[in-house]
């Protein structure tokens, strides 16, 4: 099995409810929750409302990020989820969001972030002992 640092899915959301695309509040709130709800542990929140419409925002977490940028007129979102590790699941989150969109039908991409050569799977300031960062695909 392959190692890697982290999942990143990047998902194109369509047939999206356009009124909950463009409340900045409420797309803060799924995607703050989508978070939790997965397991990860937030750490920096920061969404905008652009004017006339869409929304556009991230969600730092300890485990890398959740990010979002709506098109109200097109029911289109385009989403980011990027974790490390082995404790939270991107695809938890990305479900979740999925559905609290309203998307009627999705087309996403799974990437392995941090897939390194086997002499570089060790963290270069590692110390004799320490758990291993990396974990493998299934």
């Amino acid at each position: 099995m392959e190692k890697a640092l982290g999942r990143h899915i990047l998902c194109e959301a369509y047939g999206c409810d356009p009124e909950v695309l463009n409340d900045r509040r409420l797309v803060e709130e799924l995607m703050v929750g989508a978070a939790l709800d997965a397991g990860a542990e937030v750490r920096e929140v920061a969404f905008h409302q652009f004017a006339p419409q869409g929304v556009s925002g991230v969600v730092v977490i300890s485990e890398s990020h959740l990010a979002i940028h709506t098109w109200p007129e097109y029911g289109y979102a385009a989403i980011d989820v990027f974790t490390c590790g082995e404790r939270v699941n991107p695809r938890i989150a990305c479900d979740l969001i999925l559905r609290r969109l309203g998307a009627k039908e999705h087309q996403e991409s799974e990437l392995r972030r941090g897939t390194f050569p086997p002499l570089l799977e060790t963290p270069l300031a590692a110390e004799e002992g320490e758990k291993e960062l990396l974990y493998e695909s299934q």
